[in-house]
């Protein structure tokens, strides 16, 4: 489904028996990379730096807990920006990754966020796309009308569970792209068409308490408290008409976060890194080859 090529793929198993997909490409010298996607996605953000990350890498995507290929949460207490990343820990241990350099997009920002609170001795980088440190319902278009409607959204979705995934995903690909062109949520001339479908084909499948559910959890989690002690080489990707996260955020976790780096996608949307790939791909290659494999150790050594 997520349209993604890999050269083994597979699954763990959570602590609470909780089925994890994962997907692995390349085999290069480079340092491994892990991609974490934004909710509701089972990678379809990363369909062009995936292949070029791989000439030079291994590169491993999961699909979060009932997202994607992954089984449903058996445990919704683990269905958490928490949660997550300790499924993303227990997947380094099973696939004997001893450190990597986490690539997030949206809410997979702050799931490498705290994956490195877990163990900060197994980043060697941090690539921040499109996202926040934290309680992204409470800055959606610059406001937090989201996060005051979430509970009354979330009650009646239980109430109605039925109708609730009945209406689910329904809205055809084509107008969903419509409409999201003329609200700006993408950037009309660059979206290609295949890549939303992609997007809105998996969302038109999940079950929509875990939606909802992670949704409310990412709202009111928050790593700012962590930024100001990340040691490692960080890159901040903002894209200029981004209206789930807004530059300003990426601005703010630039400015806490020493020594990292900003790079501002002009005329990008939330969905930048497909709308704008050799872009991201250039920049990503800089800082890889600049900040990760060639002065990471003299840079951990000297702060």
């Amino acid at each position: 489904m997520d349209g993604m090529e890999y050269d083994e793929s597979g699954f763990v198993e959570a602590e609470d028996g909780t089925r994890l997909f994962f997907g692995s490409r390349g085999d290069g010298p480079g340092v491994p990379v892990l991609l974490n996607d934004g909710i509701g996605c089972d990678g379809f953000v990363w369909r062009y730096l995936q292949p070029h990350l791989a000439e030079s890498r291994r590169v491993v995507h999961w699909h979060y807990r009932g997202h994607g290929r992954s089984g449903p949460p058996q445990d919704h207490a683990n269905l958490t920006i928490e949660g997550l990343a300790r499924d993303l820990r227990l997947l380094m241990d099973r696939l004997d990754i001893p450190e990597a350099v986490l690539f997030g997009h949206s809410m997979g920002t702050q799931v490498e966020l705290e994956l490195y609170r877990l163990c900060p001795e197994r980043v060697r980088g941090l690539v921040l796309l499109c996202g926040s440190f934290g309680r992204v319902t409470h800055t959606f278009h610059g406001s937090d009308v989201l996060s005051q409607m979430l509970p009354g959204i979330r009650t009646v979705a239980k109430r109605h569970r039925g109708l609730a995934r009945a209406i689910w995903g329904r809205v055809p690909t084509a107008l969903a792209l419509r409409l999201a062109k003329l609200s700006g949520e993408v950037d009309a001339v660059t979206i290609r068409e295949e890549d939303f479908r992609r997007y809105w084909e998996h969302i038109a499948v999940m079950d929509p308490d875990v939606f909802l559910e992670l949704l409310d959890a990412a709202g009111e989690h928050s790593a700012e408290d962590l930024l100001g002690v990340i040691d490692v080489p960080t890159l901040v990707f903002a894209a200029e008409r981004d209206t789930f996260t807004p530059p300003d955020l990426a601005e703010a976790m630039t400015q806490a976060i020493t020594g990292a780096e900003l790079f501002l996608l002009r005329g990008g949307s939330h969905a930048a890194p497909v709308e704008q790939p050799m872009t991201v791909q250039l920049r990503v290659d800089k800082y890889l080859s600049e900040r990760v494999e060639v002065a990471q150790e003299p840079e951990r050594a000297s702060a």
